[in-house]
């Protein structure tokens, strides 16, 4: 079966249902009110909306840890409240993918309640069981500093447990038949409701074998094979996006050689050494990033992204390099979590410097793959350091200036809205900036119009161009006999570089500028001399002669003149 590849030039928006829109006024979001600024997001430009979970759980980790996999939680609405979502989502032409969360469960899940209640349960072997406590027990913290074991014992049962995650996030035995097939059940049930597509959490701890011997764990990659044609075979042009923080040598097991396991998979790679590009204003380090995790399939993408609803993960950096990351973007203890990562935003991370924003949005919508864009940042909300771990990033969405942010009319929220400082919602939020056409919201509008216009990044090949200055990325794409050139300052100050487009043919000689009049005119050698405002930016588009008397519109200015 041929698949239909839209996912290689989508543009994708998380948000948590929670934290969006309150409908009924008890401080919660939930379809409802997400049913309603549909046309919001409809019109800021975006092809796909991704689901934090929202499935019933105790929600001692931000849905994270399911007690139901067939229910919406009460507190966001009803399974008819989320077909009337995804019915108003396909009507505008929006695809739907949700959490797929299977490699754990919440202690409260009936399965596991069954499982601990006796040895000898259906359901023992749903979860990995241990006699005696592990030599590794203390071993393997995803939450290094606030989690203290991967194996707890429990007193019902007489015996010990692991979870690779919080206590309360007993993980299933992935590797029980019957587990697998439960999960393909998951994946059917909501296929059926009307989504396109799953974002696979952990995927590296879902196919890991699992136990109290296991030293090593090996992956189970065919495990990845088996959703993959269960999807393809319910729905054609459903998908799996991987949250796969692996290292560049193993992403082809990941995407398979064939592309007949992920459709795409997170680039964590790309970008921690994009963060440490914008600290350091050295770019070379992340085209180095790009080449290396650059061989994938012909149906493979990558999703790219800034920041999420996790911490910055930045331990795939030398020290060095994260010691740079850290002093440039979160250089307080109280901003910076698990020893590894940073918890903030991005606005307040780049000091809500308007330029430095516009270069890294830039980089999300030019990098090779698919840009993934979460809530708020597209009105460059802040965060809330005051609040615990990554719940300081969680806040709810800004709409305008009434009480607590247009969020909500109820006084009790799970989260408080930011109502003070520069990032408050008196001075962010989307009503202020939609009458604002300079505004941040309004220029995301129209990066995501023209990302979408220029799909040779989703779906061509890409080429590195030399302009000998480290401080400048230039990257040119080639589709179907047509190129974009995407060129990036990463330094404050201005720079003027020179380079050859490399093309070997007349579309070299002429850059159409896709975001202003500056377009350029290669000198008698082939030539193209760009002067970059500090953190600045250009997108353009490759043509000949041929081109320009099409486009009699485009002004192209002698060399010399930018």
């Amino acid at each position: 079966m041929i698949d239909d590849l839209w996912y290689k030039n989508a543009v994708v928006y998380c948000l948590s249902v929670g934290s969006f829109m309150d409908s009924n006024g008890d401080g919660i979001g939930d379809f409802r009110g997400l049913t309603r600024r549909l046309d919001y997001l409809h019109g800021l430009g975006i092809t796909a909306i991704w689901l934090m979970p929202f499935q019933a759980s105790p929600g001692k980790d931000d849905g994270y840890d399911i007690s139901d996999y067939y229910s919406v939680d009460q507190r966001y609405g009803t399974l008819g409240d989320f077909v009337e979502f995804t019915h108003g989502c396909h009507q505008r032409g929006i695809r739907v993918i949700i959490d797929l969360v299977v490699n754990h469960t919440s202690d409260r899940h009936p399965w596991f309640k069954e499982a601990r209640s006796s040895k000898n349960s259906s359901y023992r072997d749903w979860y990995v069981w241990s006699e005696k406590k592990p030599a590794n027990a203390n071993k393997g913290m995803v939450f290094p500093g606030v989690q203290k074991a991967t194996w707890t014992h429990d007193k019902g049962s007489k015996s010990w447990y692991f979870h690779r995650f919080y206590d309360f996030q007993p993980d299933l035995n992935t590797s029980n038949p019957h587990v697998q097939a439960e999960i393909l059940k998951i994946m059917g049930f909501w296929l059926q409701l009307g989504v396109s597509g799953f974002r696979m959490d952990a995927v590296p701890f879902v196919i890991a074998t699992k136990g109290p011997k296991v030293n090593k764990p090996v992956e189970q990659y065919d495990m990845l094979r088996t959703f993959r044609e269960f999807l393809q075979w319910r729905k054609g042009d459903a998908i799996v996006l991987a949250e796969a923080n692996v290292l560049p040598e193993t992403d082809m097991e990941y995407f398979g050689d064939d592309g007949d396991r992920m459709h795409m998979m997170f680039n964590f790679h790309v970008n921690q050494h994009l963060f440490y590009a914008m600290a350091s204003g050295d770019a070379r380090p992340l085209a180095a990033a790009m080449k290396v995790t650059k061989p994938r399939p012909a149906t493979a993408q990558w999703g790219l992204f800034l920041r999420n609803h996790d911490e910055l993960d930045l331990g795939r950096l030398t020290e060095k390099q994260r010691a740079k990351v850290f002093e440039a973007f979160g250089p307080e203890k109280s901003m910076q979590l698990y020893d590894r990562g940073i918890r903030r935003r991005l606005a307040p991370m780049l000091g809500g410097d308007r330029r430095r924003l516009e270069l890294a949005y830039s980089l999300m919508y030019t990098l090779p793959g698919t840009p993934v864009l979460r809530y708020g940042d597209e009105i460059a909300m802040g965060d809330n350091l005051a609040l615990p771990e990554r719940n300081c990033a969680r806040t709810p969405m800004q709409w305008s200036t009434e009480p607590h942010a247009g969020f909500t009319k109820s006084a009790r929220l799970k989260n408080p809205v930011i109502d003070k400082g520069p990032y408050g919602y008196d001075h962010v939020n989307v009503a202020m900036q939609r009458r604002d056409p300079d505004s941040m919201l309004n220029w995301t509008e129209r990066m995501i119009r023209m990302r979408k216009e220029v799909p040779e990044i989703g779906w061509g090949d890409f080429s590195i161009i030399p302009t000998r200055d480290p401080s400048v990325l230039a990257i040119r794409y080639d589709w179907r006999n047509n190129s974009a050139l995407f060129v990036h300052n990463f330094d404050e100050g201005p720079r003027e570089v020179t380079f050859v487009v490399g093309l070997d043919d007349d579309r070299d000689l002429h850059l159409i500028n896709l975001l202003s009049e500056s377009h350029s005119r290669a000198d008698d050698r082939g030539r193209h001399h760009l002067m970059l405002e500090g953190f600045g930016y250009r997108w353009f588009r490759t043509g000949g002669l041929d081109y320009l008397l099409r486009r009699s519109d485009i002004d192209v200015p002698p060399p010399g003149r930018k």
